[in-house]
Parts: structure tokens; C-alpha cells; sequence
């Protein structure tokens, strides 16, 4: 159930601050608890566990957020000048205590491919983490690591949308560790299916290309934690001039 950060810090994160760290990042890390698998095509479901960093339509070249006066946009984020889709984007950042495993946000074909990092090595995101846990505040204004770190965009193709989204995986500082579940291109998978896994601190963004059938509204505010394939994140409206409709 999604909740306001305060209430995850002072909830799910106080059960096991104290365990020793070897316990955190040895086991507690790697879980991947078993879900009910919701399957509701009137949503986007979020398709990581962590906080809302930003939520925003954003032209291709306009600004998502802006980081020690460099502006962050789409082409960007997604390494591609030639990205000319308006889109809702989300931001999802997994701290240390979040499960790591990512989940479909809206079933579709998927295809991948690896970004390389721009540097030499990952930017850390710990300063962003610290921001969170410690000031409780989900600043966006230490995420420098957004422009250089290793990532994996993933482009899903839904037959009732009849368009594409995406879904891109950063990586943390010394992980360099995506992990796809299947190699193979072009697979299909269901709404809220496991299909990845990060290692250790990462972010991971939902984009929504912007529809003339479809109106895409957010249901959570940013600062509210959320958990994949549990949290409805994006309700999926047909618009009013539109024939089409989502299967409900």
C-alpha cells in the first residue's frame, strides 16, 4: 500500500534499521516476496518499489527536473535526440531498503537495450538516499547521476494502448548490474510480471507518451513510496473524442 515517506520511514524501514548491515545487504536486499499479481488494464501500475522523485508531462527537450543549473530531459534520459514524444514522466528512486526486483507496468512486448555509462564509472546516488531517510524530503538536487549512469531502456508495446512506453533503469555508483530476466528480444509479458532486477540503489522512470485516445491522469503525489504491482500510479482514460477503450 503506497504511504507518505514519513510513514514508510517510520514503518517498514524502522523494522530493520537496527539489523546488522551485513543481514540488510546480504538478505534483506535480495528478497522478493510473494505479491498478489493485479491485472487491471484501466492503470499503470508503478514498476519499481521506492519514492516518487517527480511526476511530470514534459515536452521531449523541455526540463524534467533541473540539477545545479543543468536542465534533464527526456532526449537526455533516454539518450535519443530524436525522441519527439510530449509524455507523463515519473521517477521512482529505490533506496537501500527496497525490494529491487521491477515489474510490468502495463503488459506489452518488451524489447531492451543497455546504455552505456557516459564516464568511466557510475555517479553514487547516496546523497539523494541521505536526502530521503535523513531529511525525510525527496530533493532531486544531488541526482547529477541521472546524466552519466549506466542504464537500460525498455520499450513495451501494448496491443490495447495501440502505442509504446518505457520504462528506463538506472544503475547506482559500482553496480553496473541490470539485470534482465529473459535475454531474448521481443518477449511478452503480462501486467506486474517480474522482468528485472537492479542491485543495490538505483532509480527507475516510467514514460508515457502523451495520446490523443487516451488521457493518462497520476494518482500519487510526489514523496509518497510505492510499491510494484501493488500501487495503482497512472489512471488510463479514453478521451472523449476517442472509440476506443481499455480492457477493464
Amino acid at each position: 500500500m503506497a504511504k507518505t515517506l514519513q510513514e514508510w520511514l517510520g514503518t517498514d524501514v524502522a523494522e530493520v534499521k537496527d539489523r546488522p548491515m551485513r543481514w540488510i545487504s546480504e538478505q534483506y536486499f535480495f528478497r522478493d516476496p510473494n505479491r498478489p499479481v493485479f491485472s487491471d488494464n484501466a492503470y499503470f501500475y508503478p514498476p519499481a518499489d521506492g519514492i516518487i522523485l517527480y511526476a511530470r508531462r514534459v515536452k521531449p527537450d523541455e526540463p524534467i527536473i533541473d540539477i545545479k543549473g543543468h536542465p534533464y530531459s527526456l532526449q537526455t534520459a533516454m539518450r535519443d535526440k530524436g525522441y519527439d514524444r510530449e509524455s507523463l514522466v515519473i521517477g521512482i528512486f529505490m533506496t537501500f531498503y527496497d525490494v529491487h526486483i521491477n515489474r510490468v507496468p502495463y503488459p506489452g512486448r518488451l524489447c531492451y537495450r543497455e546504455l552505456d555509462t557516459i564516464d568511466t564509472y557510475n555517479y553514487p546516488m547516496i546523497n539523494v538516499e541521505h536526502d530521503l531517510l535523513d531529511e525525510v524530503t525527496p530533493y532531486t538536487r544531488n541526482a547529477d547521476y541521472l546524466f552519466n549512469n549506466q542504464r537500460v531502456l525498455n520499450r513495451f508495446f501494448s496491443m490495447d494502448l495501440r502505442d509504446h512506453y518505457h520504462v528506463l533503469q538506472v544503475a547506482d555508483y559500482d553496480v553496473d548490474a541490470i539485470t534482465p530476466f529473459r535475454l531474448k528480444q521481443n518477449q511478452h509479458f503480462a501486467q506486474n510480471e517480474r522482468f528485472s532486477q537492479i542491485r543495490y540503489g538505483s532509480q527507475v522512470d516510467l514514460i508515457i507518451p502523451l495520446s490523443e485516445d487516451y488521457s493518462y491522469r497520476p494518482l500519487l503525489d510526489v514523496g509518497m513510496h510505492v510499491e510494484a504491482g501493488i500501487d495503482p500510479l497512472v489512471r488510463i482514460e479514453p478521451q472523449a473524442n476517442s472509440n476506443r477503450q481499455t480492457g477493464h
